[in-house]
């Protein structure tokens, strides 16, 4: 179970977010999520084979391309997608797995704590900065 504390404190302390599965279609919710994310000043990093610029940021096909370091590996892929997220996001050094809403898969979530990693799931990333950073009244913990 995702706790409040640990979320804010990952919200809190992330500055860089690697976007698993971002799509560049500005009608898909992946897009309008993390469109939100840049505006509150986190450094994005689209991850998706097919584009080359997202939300006006270089696209890479894997996690492995990006060249700098990540704080938070953010998924919105299928759950049966979601282990070789995980393996790539331990490689890379990642301290965060984050699964969006609807994303679950257990044992890759249970691989990224046995190595160190945070992990979150099934919780949508925008509505959780919301819920706990903006208001009605940021929540104090």
């Amino acid at each position: 179970m995702n706790s409040d504390k640990e979320m804010k404190e990952i919200l809190l302390s992330a500055r860089t977010i690697a976007s698993v599965g971002l799509s560049s279609n500005q009608e898909k919710e992946s897009y309008w999520i993390v469109s939100y994310l840049k505006e509150q000043g986190y450094r994005i990093f689209p991850v998706n084979p097919t584009a080359t610029e997202i939300l006006g940021e270089k696209a890479y096909p894997d996690l492995s391309s990006i060249p700098e370091k990540v704080d938070v590996v953010q998924v919105f892929r299928k759950p049966e997608d979601v282990p070789p997220v995980v393996d790539e996001a331990i490689k890379i050094g990642a301290r965060v797995v984050w699964m969006q809403e609807g994303v679950r898969h257990e044992g890759a979530a249970q691989k990224a704590r046995a190595a160190g990693l945070q992990v979150i799931m099934d919780a949508c990333m925008r509505a959780t900065h919301r819920r706990l950073m903006i208001g009605p009244k940021p929540i104090k913990l």
